[in-house]
């Protein structure tokens, strides 16, 4: 499979200057992606454009991780309805650290460089930033972008000028890396586009040169409609000191049915036929999760190593083992759409409407360990119904 077609099939296309990315296959670019450190970890929204970015480099482009030590001084307003608080020094090198590990644990054993844009804009001079930079940015421009006009439309929380002119700090990044390292191409998330093209058109009035832009989609929970990655309302991080690796792993596990074959494209590295296998099998059993197991054992090992993946399944299995085997209770339903609060009533999950009306709504109701979220459920022989953490019935 070619790389433009891998990129294709597993979901990573979305907005890009290229007129045809099957050049991809053809010329090699020396791309770079950009984290702020606004936290010591990264979240598995980061985790996605990082596995587009190891593909670029498995197929032979040259690849440059930026941290922000500059850029998450000021904050990103992009997707923000108001102004960050500003972090302090000492915390900015403390969450570079920790960003930097991650990326050395999710690239490992692979060709790539690290860099730091304190590094050159600790060296800039205010004046001769607006004069080399500022200059050649369109305030028209600027104002008439999305997040821009969100901020300060009608309902709008204002914002600052240090936040104002992150995208000009972005785009000086990358002119500076075209100059330097030969970079010409950003990579980046969908949402990051406006941001990306300062720099496009930084270098092209500057250097008079072509430069281009590659985003990725942000992945969707199929089931809510929501940005994937929340987990109770708030973020799946990579640290484990912010989620436990046997929480990670229970995420992954517990993904939903209708986004499990995306996420098996989009966050493991197994091939084609590897994930047409799983899929495979997971449609002939869906209760068995075969697709999700595979999931999170792979994402599980990608971010925190073989050894930790090993140890979560194993946990899992010793947590889970005994609710979830031949000795679990068992109960006859036809296949079929159902009442959720009728069934935990029939099952004997719940002794009465009202008891069970309340674990519904307090989300401690799962089906094959996937929360439910709707009144109305569609249930199968096989199925595995649970209430709290060791209540587990199977439909017969």
């Amino acid at each position: 499979m070619k790389f433009s077609e891998q990129l294709q099939w597993r979901g990573f296309v979305n907005q890009t200057t290229l007129k045809d990315i099957t050049i991809l296959d053809k010329q090699k670019f020396t791309v770079y992606i950009g984290v702020d450190p606004s936290a010591d970890s990264m979240t598995i929204g980061n985790l996605a454009a990082a596995m587009m970015v190891r593909h670029f480099i498995e197929a032979g482009h040259k690849a440059i991780l930026l941290i922000g030590g500059a850029t998450g001084m000021i904050g990103d307003p992009d997707g923000k309805d108001e102004e960050r608080n500003l972090q302090s020094l000492d915390q900015i090198a403390k969450n570079k650290v920790g960003i930097v590990q991650q990326y050395r644990q999710i690239f490992a054993g692979m060709d790539f460089e690290i860099v730091d844009n304190y590094d050159w804009f600790k060296e800039i001079n205010f004046l001769d930033f607006l004069r080399s930079t500022g200059k050649h940015f369109s305030m028209t421009q600027l104002l008439q972008r999305d997040f821009i006009q969100s901020r300060i439309g009608k309902g709008g929380k204002g914002i600052s000028y240090a936040e104002f002119s992150y995208s000009l700090i972005q785009g000086y990044d990358f002119l500076h890396l075209f100059r330097k390292k030969g970079v010409t191409m950003q990579l980046c998330g969908a949402d990051q586009w406006g941001n990306c093209i300062s720099g496009v058109e930084l270098i092209r009035k500057l250097e008079g040169k072509e430069a281009h832009i590659y985003s990725c989609p942000l992945v969707m929970n199929k089931t809510t409609g929501k940005k994937f990655g929340k987990s109770e309302g708030s973020a799946v991080w990579l640290g484990a000191e912010r989620t436990p690796v046997f929480d990670f792993y229970q995420f992954w596990l517990n993904v939903d049915d209708a986004g499990v074959e995306e996420y098996l494209k989009f966050y493991s590295l197994l091939a084609k036929e590897e994930i047409e296998k799983v899929l495979d099998e997971f449609s002939k059993n869906p209760a068995g999760r075969a697709a999700q197991k595979a999931l999170a054992y792979e994402v599980t090992k990608i971010v925190h190593g073989r050894q930790e993946a090993d140890k979560a399944v194993s946990a899992t299995e010793q947590l889970f083992g005994v609710e979830v085997g031949n000795a679990a209770p068992s109960f006859d339903l036809p296949n079929g759409e159902y009442e959720i609060i009728d069934v935990l009533i029939k099952s004997g999950l719940a002794d009465s409407k009202a008891s069970a009306r309340r674990l519904f709504e307090q989300g401690g109701v799962k089906i094959n360990r996937q929360k439910v979220i709707t009144p109305k459920v569609q249930i199968k022989k096989g199925d595995l119904l649970q209430v709290g953490k060791r209540s587990f019935i199977k439909v017969a």
